[in-house]
């Protein structure tokens, strides 16, 4: 199945060419908003953002749909229509991106074809038997980490299926089931809400008689995992329970040196992303927490690479919280460090999202989202401000996000004529 765009990826390898023109993507996760009601300024339009707003006046502007116009999009397909591939051909469970994310610096190969796996919350089951909390207290990164080590260290191998639990974040982690005959063709044991009894590990329904078979022998394989977990988890309380969902079995994936001929950087504070770049092949390199951070590893890591990706990931948390005024704030303190981004002289400069995260609905959202392309090959005109208002009144006009990529190749002189 495709998405509703061209597939460049049938033509892209032919077309690109190697040069030493540099690429930055800074995508601010989430940026896109809304107003508190209808005809108030969204968080961007709030935010005092002169450096943008300067740059969009010298670039290419619009608005991008990371999937589909009126589709709410996760954060990893969201990411992958950014980088040029089809999220609907593409579709890759959060439980890789977690295991991925979680041994992102491992020089070893992460996974193997034929691999499952599913991101893991910790929890707190009632004695009534239902979730009392689906993230037990959120968990320090101490604690995370401890109970993470007493599962994998504790975990039989069930069934021949050897088992990994690993830390990812907070209460979060990852698991890895590795045997013969599996599938990740499974629902999620997660119910999303409180006060309900958490799900058996079942099958997805409509599944043909091959994979159904294969999840029902890992269906069965979890369900032993949490059984075990939980003993171990005794004692431990909030964290005495575990919640699986993202189920996905790995398959390979075309790199982006495959793809574009790039050496790629992904400059990341949270694991998830650093595990989707990883995915991708990208290298990933170690930064800290803030924005200075990565800015910092930007440039300690110029000479090295020609494409980067850096990823904010604050702007997305402010959204989801519902809390707007700090979605201001994380966007007015990126725009501070636009100036030191453009010291480095970037052939091409795209700034943008993934997905719109407006603080109105603490969620995720189907609104298209600002982008801007700085170039000395750009066409300007159109936008006067970096905002959703004033980049919809730009040349590049409303695009899939998988477009963003050829455009990027395409100002940075990469890519020959198609035909010729």
């Amino acid at each position: 199945m495709r998405g509703y765009y061209f597939p460049y990826h049938d033509i892209l390898p032919e077309l690109v060419v190697e040069n030493e023109e540099k690429i930055v993507f800074l995508v601010m996760d989430g940026l896109g908003g809304l107003g508190s009601e209808p005809g108030k300024p969204t968080e961007l339009e709030l935010a005092s953002t002169p450096n943008l707003d300067r740059l969009a006046q010298r670039s290419s502007c619009g608005l991008i749909d990371p999937v589909a116009p009126g589709i709410s999009p996760g954060s990893g397909p969201a990411h992958l229509a950014l980088f040029g591939y089809d999220p609907v051909q593409y579709e890759i469970g959060r439980g890789v991106l977690s295991v991925f994310g979680a041994r992102c610096f491992d020089p070893d190969p992460i996974m193997k074809p034929g691999d499952v796996a599913a991101r893991m919350n910790f929890a707190t089951l009632g004695a009534d038997g239902t979730i009392k909390d689906r993230r037990a207290g959120r968990l320090s990164e101490q604690k995370g980490k401890e109970l993470c080590r007493l599962l994998d260290d504790g975990i039989e191998r069930i069934d021949g299926v050897e088992i990994t639990v690993m830390y990812e974040k907070e209460y979060r982690a990852a698991v890895l089931f590795r045997g013969e005959g599996l599938s990740g063709a499974l629902a999620d044991t997660d119910p999303t809400i409180v006060d309900m009894p958490p799900i058996d590990p079942k099958p997805k329904d409509g599944l043909d008689p091959e994979t159904l078979a294969r999840a029902e022998r890992t269906a069965a394989v979890v369900k032993q995992f949490v059984e075990q977990a939980v003993e171990i988890l005794k004692g431990h309380e909030p964290a005495n329970f575990v919640l699986l969902r993202g189920f996905d079995e790995y398959q390979p994936l075309p790199s982006f040196a495959e793809l574009y001929r790039l050496s790629a950087c992904a400059i990341a504070t949270y694991p998830m992303y650093r595990g989707l770049a990883r995915l991708l092949g990208m290298k990933v390199v170690d930064c800290g927490q803030s924005v200075a951070d990565e800015i910092s590893a930007l440039e300690a890591n110029w000479g090295e690479f020609d494409f980067f990706y850096v990823h904010i990931k604050k702007t997305d948390s402010a959204g989801e919280d519902g809390n707007a005024d700090a979605k201001v704030k994380v966007i007015e303190e990126v725009d501070s460090f636009i100036p030191r981004i453009l010291e480095l002289d970037p052939s091409v400069l795209v700034v943008t999202g993934d997905h719109s995260t407006p603080a109105t609905l603490k969620a995720h959202s189907w609104h298209p989202l600002p982008v801007l392309v700085h170039s000395r090959y750009a066409r300007t005109g159109g936008a006067a401000a970096f905002n959703e208002t004033e980049c919809a009144k730009g040349v590049l006009g409303r695009l899939p996000s998988v477009c963003l990529m050829p455009i990027a190749l395409a100002n940075a002189l990469r890519l020959k004529r198609y035909g010729a």
